[in-house]
């Protein structure tokens, strides 16, 4: 374990408030659900790192600083910066139509109701902009409360989100099969979950010439220093990435969801997922969380301008989006185990606009299906980062996240 530094400090944490938050991490570790962990927690320009537990659930390597975690849905806040870039070049607008970079996706069909059958449609009543994308409101997306409906059962058969059966294929053919779907919803209508930040992915990669990965790391990972963030973890870095577990949700069994060695991350993908596709550390997505905190500043080199760090960080749905976003948190919560009641959602991660718990109003960030949180809080200065390598079948990592947050919280001394 990383001691935390102890004596007279002006982090704005209390002593008593950081063992707490030890002993609660502690407790999880020791209950044999959570094999290890990583987390950071930084404010005012201190930091406190705890590593805990093993590489595997039977044992094996500790869990260090330097562990690298499948980021998963933690890896929208990161990717979506790609795209503000492009924004801040004036390469894209707001407000261009999409479909001069991604034909596929002119001329759209929209289901008239969400489980009617693929061919019942009405035309789209207007093009899919990037603004649509950015919001994660152009039409299609992962609807949990619309499983079994054909819509969704088609975007699993055609292999259009990570992590199932059918692997994703090359960006081309993805958008080609994308593009054979009605929509779910009229563009701007709805908050729908998900394959807009892999569209934004191919979008960047169209509108520059260049792999998703390649722009991501010219203009944000290398300027940042996030040298061990990526889409795959190389041969050399292997041993640092702990095995992935999905446990059985009636036993609670240790279900491997994916091996280090020769697993999904060891090669480099056919599809660089911005949804959900990256590898990280603890101290890589804090040096990002804290850029945006800087609003776009890394030191004295400027990555984002202050406009576009504002514009992910803040609410970007109206009432009629939001409502939608909040009906499918808070009636999902048996299924959520609780996260997502943020209240709104920015470019790329969830916006707080209600205090919902002991985060207050203005955070942002994001939660990740492989059992990681990844937040910054402009208003107490604060970012707080929880890596595990269980992943949300069971209630157990969502558990720790909580507990995570509500330790930070209780921490805070000022």
């Amino acid at each position: 374990m990383n001691k935390i530094v102890t004596g007279q400090s002006n982090s704005g944490f209390s002593e008593t408030g950081l063992r707490r938050m030890r002993d609660v991490l502690e407790r999880h570790v020791e209950s044999g659900k959570i094999p290890g962990l990583v987390a950071l927690i930084s404010r005012h320009g201190e930091t406190h790192v705890e590593a805990m537990g093993t590489m595997r659930h039977d044992g094996g390597a500790p869990m260090r600083r330097d562990t690298i975690f499948r980021m998963a849905s933690t890896s929208k806040p990161v990717t979506i910066a790609a795209t503000m870039v492009l924004l801040d070049e004036c390469r894209l607008r707001l407000d261009d139509l999409v479909e001069q970079w991604l034909p596929e996706l002119a001329d759209r069909q929209v289901l008239k109701r969400i489980d009617s059958p693929l061919d019942d449609t009405v035309p789209a009543r207007r093009p899919i902009t990037v603004r649509d994308l950015l919001t994660s409101t152009f039409g299609l997306g992962m609807d949990m409360t619309s499983m079994g409906t054909p819509i969704m059962n088609a975007i699993f058969e055609l292999g259009l989100t990570p992590n199932l059966p059918v692997p994703m294929p090359e960006p081309d053919e993805w958008m080609r099969r994308l593009g054979t779907l009605p929509l779910m919803h009229q563009p701007g209508e709805r908050w729908q979950y998900h394959i807009s930040n892999d569209l934004l992915g191919v979008l960047v990669s169209r509108v520059t010439g260049q792999s998703f990965e390649t722009f991501l790391r010219e203009r944000i990972l290398d300027p940042l220093g996030m040298k061990d963030t990526g889409f795959h973890v190389p041969a050399g870095k292997i041993d640092r990435l702990p095995t992935l577990y999905a446990p059985n949700p009636q036993t609670g069994e240790f279900l491997v969801w994916d091996e280090a060695n020769e697993g999904r991350y060891s090669q480099p993908p056919v599809f660089q997922g911005g949804g959900g596709g990256l590898t990280s550390t603890a101290d890589d997505y804090h040096a990002y969380f804290q850029m945006l905190l800087n609003q776009g500043m890394h030191g004295t080199e400027r990555i984002l301008s202050r406009p576009a760090v504002q514009l992910m960080t803040t609410n970007r749905l109206t009432s009629e989006q939001q409502t939608a976003r909040d009906a499918m948190a808070r009636n999902n919560v048996h299924i959520s185990f609780g996260q997502g009641q943020h209240g709104s959602w920015g470019f790329g991660m969830a916006v707080r606009t209600y205090q919902s718990d002991y985060a207050p109003i203005g955070q942002f960030g994001w939660d990740g299906g492989s059992g990681t949180a990844t937040y910054a809080d402009p208003a107490n200065q604060l970012i707080g980062i929880l890596l595990t390598q269980v992943g949300a079948s069971t209630p157990d990592s969502s558990r720790l996240i909580h507990d995570f947050w509500t330790t930070v919280y209780q921490a805070i001394e000022d």
